[in-house]
């Protein structure tokens, strides 16, 4: 029987907080649906800036805190005086029910706009007309709030600050225009909507869960005059669930210092999920009674024979290593279908799909997936009736870019006693979406590990080798295949850019312009992609823009969601939209999404790139990027390269600083505490 514990939650990590009452609020409550997350337009401030650990000062906790941490401490010490009522497990989901969790559409579907009736969208218009705000909003409220969007605004108009590109000071204006003198800065409706804005953007940013600390900082910020009371009252709704939070190192006795930590269900739900499943997949399996021994030809090296003597023996299995380290999980797959498995092996993309093909040679075409077409049906192996994959063993390449919802419905996806491995670099960057799967793993411990010994080849694997553990050396290049050129400025580096992609890597090395790949740190600025890709578009395929500033021949980047990224080339255009070619399959962008879903595509940002590698590639480092970059961007961006890296950097000394010292930026989750908790726990 499957377990009936997912998207439950476990008594030690969801806390009772007493209220101002005397009373105490159950956190086992059911969660109330959440919509989708909509990326934010705005461009004031990061949400690292708003939601950082790092960027406020903890101070003396309050009175209130300090009571908050006494009630963890209770229930930690097994103190049952304040009773807690449990929220029963979900019943089993019938066979017929069942469904994989978040099914997402296959790249090569054509993508429709979602049919909203007119009546409730012309009352949110009305509405955002009343109250001088964008009536371009009044799609996505009804998306967001439903058919009774309008209305809703009108009783709470600061719900206007859970639509994409709000921002808190444009919310506030919006209700002083509806609710004239009767608007107060201490509204608790203003405070319930910045604490969901904050979290909301803390997301985008990678997060999963805040300290409480940080949100009272962040809350002080938006002049939220009481944000103790604020958070008490949002978790006592149902709108938040808090968590005590283990620290690395901290000793196991009652004096221990307690981290509270405050999410939004949806993440929470999508880590307890996920820890569960991959929990399952090591409890349910059986090892077999003949061993699996891999043959000489299965292996091609020490590191992939020990990976398939790993997984022989576990259900959950993590690998790392770089580019070459992905023919190790090739040779797994290989020799687990030799063996009669169903075994199939999953990328981020699909160019990172047809360099897996090529490693598994002959049945590469059939067992090479990427994990969106994976999850939506349109490749790889069916389903059963319980909603589970038909396979035996799935390795999943480039796991850092799994965020925590995608991971969570991949594992669910997989069926007890199959063989599931995470595999990836750990020097690339995270997901574009929140959490740290990968890294969170690798970090808990609870599955066997192996770490690839097959390095790199050849002076670029040499480069970023060393980039992975803070060292920026000087490589041999004797066939050009790293070059640095210094600039004075963004100016020079946009011109020397396009010099180099449209003249001298052809010429010199042979690559043409449509296999080299431009990367940079940012969009905006005088050297982001929005001004790299005007400069190279007017020198490799200059037109009037007349397709919504696009012209057949176009390099693009189609975006259909948050965290999704498909390359493409414009074709045409008609009454239904632009038409492309993402990498061999089509899509139909309706003309209303064109403005927020395709940008041009020459160059690109690191995120953007993760998953993919080209021929060549040209990273742009302006002189005022040093202050965003980490060692983790500078590894991803350069090991994109496969036969020439060019560097054109404008920020001298700082770039081996950067390396040396700044590794990543740090996210707050949840997902290796709940996975040692769940396996201490088994």
């Amino acid at each position: 029987m499957r377990s009936t514990r997912r998207w439950t939650m476990s008594r030690r990590r969801c806390i009772a907080i007493p209220t101002t009452t005397g009373a105490r609020c159950d956190l086992q409550a059911s969660p109330q649906p959440s919509s989708e997350r909509s990326k934010a337009v705005s461009t004031d401030r990061t949400p690292a800036e708003d939601a950082n650990p790092a960027a406020h000062p903890t101070g003396q906790p309050s009175e209130e805190l300090a009571r908050l941490a006494e009630a963890v401490r209770a229930i930690e010490r097994g103190d049952h005086t304040a009773p807690r009522t449990e929220r029963p497990a979900p019943p089993e989901r019938p066979a017929a029910e069942a469904a994989p969790a978040a099914a997402q559409p296959s790249a090569s579907a054509a993508v429709r706009p979602v049919a909203l009736s007119g009546e409730p969208v012309e009352a949110a218009r009305q509405v955002l007309a009343r109250g001088s705000a964008p009536q371009a909003l009044a799609e996505p409220a009804v998306d967001r709030l439903g058919e009774r969007a309008g209305e809703l605004l009108a009783e709470d108009p600061w719900l206007v600050l859970s639509l994409p590109g709000v921002r808190v000071d444009q919310a506030d204006g919006f209700a002083r225009t509806l609710l004239g003198a009767s608007c107060r800065p201490d509204d608790e409706r203003r405070g319930r909507a910045v604490v969901g804005w904050l979290l909301e953007r803390a997301a985008e940013a990678g997060h999963t869960a805040l300290e409480w600390s940080v949100l009272t900082a962040a809350l002080q910020k938006q002049s939220v005059s009481d944000p103790d009371g604020t958070l008490r009252k949002a978790v006592e709704d149902g709108q938040l669930m808090v968590f005590h939070d283990e620290q690395e190192g901290a000793a196991p006795d009652d004096e221990a210092p307690v981290t509270l930590l405050l999410g939004l269900d949806r993440y929470a739900l999508a880590e307890e999920s996920l820890a569960d499943g991959l929990v399952r997949l090591l409890n349910t399996f059986e090892t077999a009674a003949t061993p699996w021994e891999p043959s000489e030809t299965e292996s091609p090296s020490p590191s992939a024979t020990q990976l398939i003597l790993a997984v022989a023996g576990s259900g959950l299995t993590a690998h790392t290593g770089g580019e070459a380290a992905r023919a190790e999980p090739a040779a797994l797959v290989t020799a687990a279908r030799a063996a009669g498995l169903r075994a199939y092996a999953a990328a981020h993309t699909e160019n990172g799909r047809r360099r897996l093909a090529e490693l598994l040679g002959a049945d590469g075409g059939q067992a090479a997936v990427t994990v969106d077409g994976l999850l939506s049906g349109g490749e790889g192996p069916g389903r059963r009736a319980d909603g589970t994959l038909e396979l035996d063993l799935l390795a999943v390449l480039d796991a850092p870019q799994l965020d925590v919802e995608r991971a969570a419905s991949l594992v669910e996806s997989v069926p007890d006693g199959a063989r599931l491995v995470l595999s990836g670099d750990p020097g690339v960057l995270w997901s574009a979406g929140p959490g740290r799967v990968f890294a969170d793993l690798l970090a808990a411990k609870v599955c066997p590990q192996v770490a690839s010994r097959t390095p790199d080849p050849g002076p670029i694997g040499e480069l970023v080798s060393g980039i992975g553990i803070g060292e920026l050396a000087q490589v041999e290049a004797p066939e050009r295949e790293v070059v640095i050129v210094p600039v004075r400025d963004a100016g020079e580096a946009v011109h020397r850019t396009v010099q180099l992609v449209a003249d001298s890597v052809p010429r010199a090395l042979g690559v043409p312009a449509g296999q080299t790949q431009v990367i940079t740190p940012g969009h905006g600025g005088a050297a982001g992609t929005r001004a790299l890709n005007a400069a190279l578009k007017e020198r490799l395929n200059p037109g009037p823009g007349r397709y919504a500033g696009f012209d057949p021949g176009d390099r693009v980047v189609y975006v259909p969601g948050p965290g999704r990224a498909l390359p493409g080339t414009v074709v045409s255009a008609d009454p239904d939209g632009l038409r492309l070619d993402c990498e061999g399959g089509p899509v139909v962008v309706p003309r209303e999404q064109v403005a927020s879903a395709v940008r041009h595509g020459w160059a690109v940002t690191a995120h953007q790139a993760v998953g993919a590698r080209w021929p060549a590639a040209v990273v742009v480092l302006p002189g005022d990027a040093a202050a965003t970059l980490t060692r983790q961007w500078v590894y991803s961006a350069f090991s994109r390269a496969e036969r020439h890296l060019s560097v054109v950097q404008g920020i001298d000394e700082a770039l081996p600083r950067v390396v040396a010292e700044v590794p990543a930026k740090d996210r707050t989750t949840r997902l290796r505490t709940v996975l040692r908790e769940q396996t201490a726990e088994g």
